[in-house]
């Protein structure tokens, strides 16, 4: 873990979340601000289409390319959001299986949401993040 990110684990509360319950940083650091990482290739095709575990791997890699351009990993994330187009629990458990497998030990803070749709046609899954560099 990035020595500038602390991730609070508050005794009093559950350790069986697969995520820590805050983040901290001390500024000034360079903050990064994604936009939700969708399942597009590099043609704009959705890709896995009905698979929301293949949807993730998608959107994961889409989201550690952003954050590589923008001189980050997902070792700098401080906050994610994890959207989900189902209601269906398993649906979000598969997705954030994904996540929490490509963010490793480094467990930020995340949301997992299911919602009723998603912008691309047959679009499952998307996450956006903010990361923060030392």
């Amino acid at each position: 873990m990035p020595r500038h990110i602390a991730l609070l684990r508050p005794t009093g509360l559950t350790d069986q979340v697969d995520y820590a319950y805050a983040a901290v940083t001390d500024a000034p650091a360079r903050s990064i601000f994604t936009a939700g990482a969708c399942p597009l290739d590099e043609e704009g095709r959705t890709v896995a289409v009905g698979d929301v575990a293949g949807q993730a791997e998608q959107v994961m890699h889409n989201l550690a390319v952003v954050l590589h351009e923008a001189g980050a990993s997902l070792g700098d994330v401080v906050k994610s959001t994890v959207y989900v187009a189902s209601s269906r629990q398993e649906d979000l458990v598969a997705a954030w299986n994904v996540v929490k497998r490509h963010f490793g030990e480094h467990d930020a803070p995340s949301t997992l949401l299911g919602v009723a749709a998603l912008g691309y046609d047959d679009q499952l899954v998307e996450v956006e993040a903010i990361a923060v560099l030392g």
